[in-house]
Protein backbone atom coordinates (compact mmCIF):
# COMPACT_ATOMS: atom_id res chain seq x y z
CA UNK A 1 0.00 0.00 0.00
CA UNK A 2 3.10 2.20 1.12
CA UNK A 3 4.50 1.19 -2.53
CA UNK A 4 1.25 2.06 -4.29
CA UNK A 5 0.75 5.72 -2.52
CA UNK A 6 4.33 6.71 -3.75
CA UNK A 7 3.28 5.44 -7.29
CA UNK A 8 0.20 7.60 -7.65
CA UNK A 9 2.37 10.70 -5.99
CA UNK A 10 4.97 10.39 -8.46
CA UNK A 11 2.25 10.16 -11.35
CA UNK A 12 0.60 13.00 -9.86
CA UNK A 13 3.42 14.72 -9.87
CA UNK A 14 4.57 13.98 -13.84
CA UNK A 15 1.13 14.90 -14.85
CA UNK A 16 1.40 18.73 -13.14
CA UNK A 17 4.29 19.04 -14.70
CA UNK A 18 2.78 17.60 -18.23
CA UNK A 19 -0.15 20.49 -18.04
CA UNK A 20 2.27 22.96 -16.54
CA UNK A 21 4.38 22.14 -19.37
CA UNK A 22 1.71 22.43 -21.69
CA UNK A 23 -0.40 25.39 -20.57
CA UNK A 24 3.15 27.05 -20.62
CA UNK A 25 3.54 25.91 -24.09
CA UNK A 26 -0.32 27.19 -24.75
CA UNK A 27 0.31 30.82 -23.19
CA UNK A 28 3.31 31.02 -25.45
CA UNK A 29 1.80 29.89 -28.99
CA UNK A 30 -0.90 32.40 -27.85
CA UNK A 31 1.42 35.31 -27.48
CA UNK A 32 0.62 38.24 -27.70
CA UNK A 33 -3.14 38.15 -26.12
CA UNK A 34 -2.72 41.83 -25.40
CA UNK A 35 -1.45 44.70 -25.64
CA UNK A 36 1.90 44.97 -25.24
CA UNK A 37 3.70 47.96 -23.43
CA UNK A 38 6.92 49.61 -24.76
CA UNK A 39 8.82 51.86 -22.70
CA UNK A 40 10.90 54.53 -23.97
CA UNK A 41 13.37 56.09 -20.90
CA UNK A 42 13.00 59.63 -22.20
CA UNK A 43 10.66 62.99 -23.76
CA UNK A 44 8.83 62.03 -26.21
CA UNK A 45 10.59 64.71 -28.73
CA UNK A 46 13.86 62.05 -28.44
CA UNK A 47 15.36 60.00 -31.34
CA UNK A 48 14.41 56.90 -29.22
CA UNK A 49 11.09 57.93 -29.24
CA UNK A 50 10.07 58.70 -32.64
CA UNK A 51 12.22 55.66 -34.25
CA UNK A 52 10.72 53.50 -31.27
CA UNK A 53 7.23 54.69 -33.01
CA UNK A 54 8.21 54.12 -36.38
CA UNK A 55 9.18 50.57 -35.87
CA UNK A 56 6.02 50.14 -33.75
CA UNK A 57 3.89 51.17 -36.83
CA UNK A 58 5.72 49.14 -39.20
CA UNK A 59 4.70 45.77 -36.57
CA UNK A 60 1.03 47.09 -35.77
CA UNK A 61 0.67 46.65 -39.51
CA UNK A 62 2.13 43.53 -40.02
CA UNK A 63 0.58 41.99 -37.47
CA UNK A 64 -2.36 43.60 -36.18
CA UNK A 65 -0.88 43.42 -32.80
CA UNK A 66 -1.24 46.04 -29.98
CA UNK A 67 1.22 48.25 -28.29
CA UNK A 68 1.38 51.15 -26.82
CA UNK A 69 4.24 53.42 -25.61
CA UNK A 70 5.03 54.86 -22.38
CA UNK A 71 7.81 57.77 -21.98
CA UNK A 72 9.68 57.07 -18.05
CA UNK A 73 12.07 59.62 -18.74
CA UNK A 74 14.69 60.74 -15.97
CA UNK A 75 17.35 60.25 -13.79
CA UNK A 76 19.61 59.65 -17.30
CA UNK A 77 16.99 57.62 -17.95
CA UNK A 78 17.41 55.36 -14.90
CA UNK A 79 14.10 55.08 -14.29
CA UNK A 80 12.74 53.88 -17.24
CA UNK A 81 15.28 50.84 -17.66
CA UNK A 82 14.22 50.39 -13.91
CA UNK A 83 10.81 50.00 -14.13
CA UNK A 84 11.11 47.26 -16.96
CA UNK A 85 13.78 45.07 -15.37
CA UNK A 86 11.77 44.58 -12.22
CA UNK A 87 8.19 44.24 -14.52
CA UNK A 88 7.32 40.78 -14.77
CA UNK A 89 9.08 38.49 -17.35
CA UNK A 90 6.09 37.52 -19.56
CA UNK A 91 7.17 39.75 -22.57
CA UNK A 92 4.25 42.11 -21.97
CA UNK A 93 6.20 45.35 -20.75
CA UNK A 94 9.65 46.08 -23.11
CA UNK A 95 12.55 49.01 -22.87
CA UNK A 96 13.69 50.57 -25.82
CA UNK A 97 16.26 51.87 -25.20
CA UNK A 98 20.14 53.98 -27.43
CA UNK A 99 23.82 53.52 -26.59
CA UNK A 100 23.70 55.22 -23.37
CA UNK A 101 22.10 51.90 -22.11
CA UNK A 102 25.50 50.46 -21.92
CA UNK A 103 27.18 54.24 -20.48
CA UNK A 104 25.56 54.42 -17.85
CA UNK A 105 26.79 51.91 -15.52
CA UNK A 106 30.43 53.74 -15.56
CA UNK A 107 28.56 56.56 -14.44
CA UNK A 108 26.22 56.03 -11.94
CA UNK A 109 27.53 53.58 -8.98
CA UNK A 110 24.38 52.41 -7.68
CA UNK A 111 22.30 51.31 -10.33
CA UNK A 112 18.75 50.10 -9.16
CA UNK A 113 19.70 46.77 -12.21
CA UNK A 114 22.64 45.19 -14.13
CA UNK A 115 21.98 46.00 -17.73
CA UNK A 116 23.75 42.88 -18.50
CA UNK A 117 21.95 40.43 -16.37
CA UNK A 118 18.46 42.05 -15.35
CA UNK A 119 17.60 42.04 -18.97
CA UNK A 120 17.00 39.80 -22.47
CA UNK A 121 18.05 41.68 -25.10
CA UNK A 122 15.53 40.90 -27.92
CA UNK A 123 17.12 42.85 -31.42
CA UNK A 124 19.33 45.58 -32.51
CA UNK A 125 17.25 47.64 -34.82
CA UNK A 126 19.83 50.05 -36.02
CA UNK A 127 22.87 51.98 -35.50
CA UNK A 128 23.72 55.30 -36.03
CA UNK A 129 26.89 56.69 -37.61
CA UNK A 130 28.80 60.03 -37.24
CA UNK A 131 31.15 62.23 -39.20
CA UNK A 132 34.61 63.51 -38.22
CA UNK A 133 34.65 67.24 -39.38
CA UNK A 134 37.41 70.13 -39.34
CA UNK A 135 37.54 73.56 -40.69
CA UNK A 136 38.74 73.71 -44.60
CA UNK A 137 41.80 75.50 -43.57
CA UNK A 138 42.70 72.81 -41.22
CA UNK A 139 46.97 71.73 -41.69
CA UNK A 140 45.07 68.29 -41.98
CA UNK A 141 43.08 66.57 -44.82
CA UNK A 142 42.39 63.45 -43.65
CA UNK A 143 42.17 61.17 -40.32
CA UNK A 144 45.72 59.89 -40.89
CA UNK A 145 47.03 63.50 -40.56
CA UNK A 146 44.42 64.68 -38.48
CA UNK A 147 46.45 62.07 -36.34
CA UNK A 148 49.63 62.66 -36.78
CA UNK A 149 49.48 66.67 -36.27
CA UNK A 150 47.64 66.29 -32.62
CA UNK A 151 50.13 63.68 -32.25
CA UNK A 152 52.93 65.76 -32.74
CA UNK A 153 50.80 69.08 -30.77
CA UNK A 154 49.82 67.78 -27.99
CA UNK A 155 46.54 69.27 -26.31
CA UNK A 156 46.88 72.20 -29.19
CA UNK A 157 43.73 71.08 -31.25
CA UNK A 158 40.01 72.13 -29.71
CA UNK A 159 37.48 69.31 -30.26
CA UNK A 160 34.14 70.49 -29.41
CA UNK A 161 31.18 68.35 -27.71
CA UNK A 162 27.66 68.60 -26.80
CA UNK A 163 28.59 67.71 -23.11
CA UNK A 164 30.55 65.52 -21.24
CA UNK A 165 29.77 61.90 -21.51
CA UNK A 166 27.40 62.07 -24.48
CA UNK A 167 27.92 60.60 -28.05
CA UNK A 168 29.83 63.87 -29.75
CA UNK A 169 32.47 63.74 -26.44
CA UNK A 170 33.15 59.60 -26.17
CA UNK A 171 33.65 59.35 -29.92
CA UNK A 172 36.38 61.65 -30.20
CA UNK A 173 37.94 60.16 -26.47
CA UNK A 174 37.92 56.97 -27.92
CA UNK A 175 40.44 57.83 -30.96
CA UNK A 176 42.56 59.78 -28.93
CA UNK A 177 42.47 57.07 -26.65
CA UNK A 178 42.90 54.72 -29.34
CA UNK A 179 45.72 56.68 -30.85
CA UNK A 180 47.22 57.82 -27.70
CA UNK A 181 47.10 61.45 -28.29
CA UNK A 182 45.66 64.58 -26.49
CA UNK A 183 43.12 67.59 -27.36
CA UNK A 184 41.32 69.58 -25.77
CA UNK A 185 37.67 68.93 -24.98
CA UNK A 186 35.21 72.07 -25.28
CA UNK A 187 31.65 71.01 -24.06
CA UNK A 188 28.35 73.39 -25.34
CA UNK A 189 25.35 73.55 -23.42
CA UNK A 190 23.86 74.91 -26.92
CA UNK A 191 24.78 72.00 -29.31
CA UNK A 192 24.37 74.17 -32.21
CA UNK A 193 26.91 76.48 -31.24
CA UNK A 194 29.86 73.94 -31.49
CA UNK A 195 29.29 73.56 -35.45
CA UNK A 196 29.15 77.58 -35.62
CA UNK A 197 32.35 77.85 -33.40
CA UNK A 198 34.11 75.03 -36.09
CA UNK A 199 32.87 76.84 -39.10
CA UNK A 200 34.56 79.67 -37.59
CA UNK A 201 37.91 78.13 -36.66
CA UNK A 202 37.42 78.70 -32.83
CA UNK A 203 37.96 74.81 -32.46
CA UNK A 204 39.69 72.31 -34.38
CA UNK A 205 37.50 69.52 -35.17
CA UNK A 206 34.08 67.52 -33.70
CA UNK A 207 31.79 65.22 -34.97
CA UNK A 208 27.60 64.92 -35.92
CA UNK A 209 25.69 63.03 -37.78
CA UNK A 210 25.83 62.71 -41.70
CA UNK A 211 22.54 64.58 -42.53
CA UNK A 212 23.91 67.89 -40.64
CA UNK A 213 27.42 67.34 -41.54
CA UNK A 214 27.00 67.39 -45.79
CA UNK A 215 25.39 70.27 -46.42
CA UNK A 216 27.92 72.14 -44.52
CA UNK A 217 30.74 69.93 -46.31
CA UNK A 218 29.03 70.28 -49.89
CA UNK A 219 29.02 74.46 -49.26
CA UNK A 220 32.51 74.66 -48.41
CA UNK A 221 32.12 75.36 -44.78
CA UNK A 222 33.53 72.22 -43.23
CA UNK A 223 35.51 69.15 -44.19
CA UNK A 224 34.64 65.88 -43.30
CA UNK A 225 37.31 63.33 -42.93
CA UNK A 226 36.33 60.12 -41.59
CA UNK A 227 33.15 58.26 -40.86
CA UNK A 228 33.00 56.82 -37.61
CA UNK A 229 31.05 53.14 -38.51
CA UNK A 230 32.77 49.83 -39.43
CA UNK A 231 31.84 49.99 -43.34
CA UNK A 232 31.42 52.89 -45.80
CA UNK A 233 27.90 53.69 -45.96
CA UNK A 234 25.97 55.05 -49.06
CA UNK A 235 24.60 58.18 -48.22
CA UNK A 236 28.47 59.76 -48.36
CA UNK A 237 30.34 56.40 -50.27
CA UNK A 238 33.36 58.31 -51.06
CA UNK A 239 33.94 59.16 -47.52
CA UNK A 240 36.57 56.19 -45.68
CA UNK A 241 36.28 55.14 -42.13
CA UNK A 242 38.74 55.83 -39.30
CA UNK A 243 39.22 52.18 -39.07
CA UNK A 244 40.60 52.69 -43.13
CA UNK A 245 42.83 55.23 -42.15
CA UNK A 246 44.98 53.57 -39.73
CA UNK A 247 43.19 53.31 -36.66
CA UNK A 248 42.24 49.60 -36.56
CA UNK A 249 39.22 48.28 -34.82
CA UNK A 250 37.93 51.97 -34.61
CA UNK A 251 34.30 51.49 -34.70
CA UNK A 252 31.47 54.58 -32.60
CA UNK A 253 27.46 54.57 -33.21
CA UNK A 254 24.63 54.79 -31.44
CA UNK A 255 22.29 52.42 -31.61
CA UNK A 256 18.88 52.18 -30.67
CA UNK A 257 17.55 48.26 -29.30
CA UNK A 258 14.42 46.64 -27.69
CA UNK A 259 15.35 44.64 -24.41
CA UNK A 260 12.75 42.51 -21.77
CA UNK A 261 13.30 41.79 -18.48
CA UNK A 262 15.28 38.80 -17.65
CA UNK A 263 13.66 35.07 -17.77
CA UNK A 264 11.26 36.11 -20.46
CA UNK A 265 10.91 33.16 -22.11
CA UNK A 266 13.15 32.30 -25.18
CA UNK A 267 10.11 31.47 -27.21
CA UNK A 268 8.05 34.62 -26.68
CA UNK A 269 11.74 36.76 -27.12
CA UNK A 270 11.88 34.62 -30.48
CA UNK A 271 8.41 35.72 -31.51
CA UNK A 272 9.67 39.48 -30.95
CA UNK A 273 12.46 39.33 -32.41
CA UNK A 274 11.02 38.08 -35.62
CA UNK A 275 8.19 40.92 -35.41
CA UNK A 276 10.91 43.76 -35.26
CA UNK A 277 13.43 42.22 -37.45
CA UNK A 278 10.77 42.36 -40.25
CA UNK A 279 10.18 45.69 -39.24
CA UNK A 280 13.95 46.68 -39.90
CA UNK A 281 13.43 45.06 -43.59
CA UNK A 282 10.08 47.40 -44.16
CA UNK A 283 11.06 49.07 -46.70
CA UNK A 284 9.10 52.14 -45.53
CA UNK A 285 10.70 52.57 -41.97
CA UNK A 286 14.61 51.84 -44.14
CA UNK A 287 13.42 54.90 -46.38
CA UNK A 288 12.71 57.19 -43.58
CA UNK A 289 15.96 55.97 -41.45
CA UNK A 290 18.50 55.56 -44.21
CA UNK A 291 18.45 59.35 -45.07
CA UNK A 292 20.45 60.45 -42.24
CA UNK A 293 22.99 58.06 -42.94
CA UNK A 294 21.11 55.05 -40.05
CA UNK A 295 22.27 51.76 -40.85
CA UNK A 296 19.70 49.28 -40.30
CA UNK A 297 20.69 46.11 -38.04
CA UNK A 298 17.33 43.83 -36.50
CA UNK A 299 20.17 41.17 -34.87
CA UNK A 300 19.33 38.27 -33.19
CA UNK A 301 18.90 38.36 -29.42
CA UNK A 302 22.93 36.62 -28.89
CA UNK A 303 24.39 38.89 -30.90
CA UNK A 304 23.02 41.82 -28.90
CA UNK A 305 23.37 40.35 -25.58
CA UNK A 306 27.23 39.23 -26.73
CA UNK A 307 27.38 43.08 -27.71
CA UNK A 308 25.98 44.82 -24.73
CA UNK A 309 28.25 43.09 -22.27
CA UNK A 310 31.23 43.90 -24.90
CA UNK A 311 30.56 47.71 -24.53
CA UNK A 312 29.52 47.76 -21.25
CA UNK A 313 32.93 46.45 -20.57
CA UNK A 314 34.52 48.71 -23.73
CA UNK A 315 32.96 51.79 -22.33
CA UNK A 316 34.03 51.09 -18.44
CA UNK A 317 37.62 50.82 -18.94
CA UNK A 318 37.78 53.66 -21.40
CA UNK A 319 35.94 55.73 -18.68
CA UNK A 320 38.79 54.70 -15.93
CA UNK A 321 41.38 54.92 -18.57
CA UNK A 322 40.94 58.17 -19.16
CA UNK A 323 39.91 59.74 -15.16
CA UNK A 324 36.46 60.92 -17.51
CA UNK A 325 34.79 62.77 -14.76
CA UNK A 326 30.87 62.65 -16.02
CA UNK A 327 28.28 63.97 -13.91
CA UNK A 328 24.98 62.00 -13.72
CA UNK A 329 21.56 64.73 -14.74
Amino acid sequence: MRHLKCVICSAAMVLGLMSHEVFGQGSTDDYPSRPIMIVVPSEGSSTINTETRLFVQSVTANTGKTFVIENRGGAGSTIGRAYVAKSKPDGYTLLSTNAAFVITPSIYPDLPYNNVRDFAPITMLDTHVYVFLVHPSAPFRNMKEYVAYARSHPEELNFSTTGIGGVTHLAGALLHYMTKTRVTFVHYKAPSQRLVDLMSGRVSASITAPLNAMPLVKAGKLHAIGITSQQRIALVPELPTVAEQGVSGYEFGSWGGLLAPARTPAAVVGKLNTMFVQAVKDPGVARKLESDGTIMVGSTPEYFQKYIAFDTDRWRKLIKATGMKIEAD
